[in-house]
């Protein structure tokens, strides 16, 4: 009609909000106060992808990647399971399928599992502590993003459609990294070693024995080795 002003489609609030999320998390990236993570990302980005290659065992099972252990729980069938376990990354996601959206049961060796259970929730966490205590690799990327919110842009929001969440991948990889943390923070500090020759200290000194005592009180150590190609036993008690 003459005259009418065609205005382009309204946006759903949805769409609108994953618009500014998606910019907000963008500039965050730029600033370096967050990490996105994907396989074409830079390290430590592409070593946290689930895509990556970080091998490790969960219940006796061996996995190549964790995208091989999350595709292998849409298949009932135990051997198929193993099967996709042990494939890489990007060939474990060709075997991705939805016939598990309908009734939200996933599978783990034989068992049954609701995917919006805790149980499930339970499962995935295990994973990913499975993958981070034997990986040194990835253990290492991880800690690599202290500091940085983690976000995976490229993922999925909807539980009922993923496997995997972006805000599930997030907050798990995230508990592991602060807990880790933590518990180095209560381990004592390693003792720090003076080493000295004795040799040198009964040449230099005509009371060896007084020598290694001022040295014991004037320098703040936890730990002092002697070390001497002679026989001799000096003590310093």
């Amino acid at each position: 009609m003459i005259g009418q002003t065609i205005r382009p489609a309204a946006l759903s609030f949805k769409k609108i909000k994953n618009m500014f999320r998606s910019l907000r998390m963008r500039w965050e990236v730029r600033r370096g106060r967050a990490l996105d993570i994907w396989s074409a990302g830079e390290y430590p980005a592409d070593v946290l992808s689930n895509l990556c290659s970080n091998r490790f065992r969960l219940d006796g099972v061996e996995c190549q990647s964790m995208e091989g252990f999350l595709q292998s729980l849409k298949y009932e069938d135990p051997n198929r399971q193993r099967q996709i376990c042990s494939m890489k990354g990007r060939n474990a996601k060709r075997q991705s399928t939805t016939t598990w959206q309908t009734d939200q049961i996933l599978w783990w060796k034989g068992r049954a599992i609701d995917r919006q259970s805790e149980d499930y929730q339970e499962l995935l966490r295990r994973a990913y502590q499975a993958m981070f205590d034997q990986n040194e690799r990835f253990r290492a990327a991880l800690m690599a993003s202290r500091g940085k919110r983690l976000c995976h842009t490229q993922g999925n929001r909807d539980p009922f459609a993923t496997i995997l969440t972006e805000q599930e991948f997030c907050s798990i990889l995230a508990e592991i990294r602060e807990a880790y943390d933590a518990r180095n923070k209560q381990l004592p500090p390693p003792p720090r070693i003076f080493c000295i020759a004795l040799t040198e200290v009964l040449e230099s000194s005509e009371d060896p024995l007084e020598t290694l005592r001022m040295l014991s009180q004037n320098y703040d150590c936890d730990l002092y080795v002697s070390i001497s190609s002679t026989e001799e036993n000096l003590n310093l008690e």
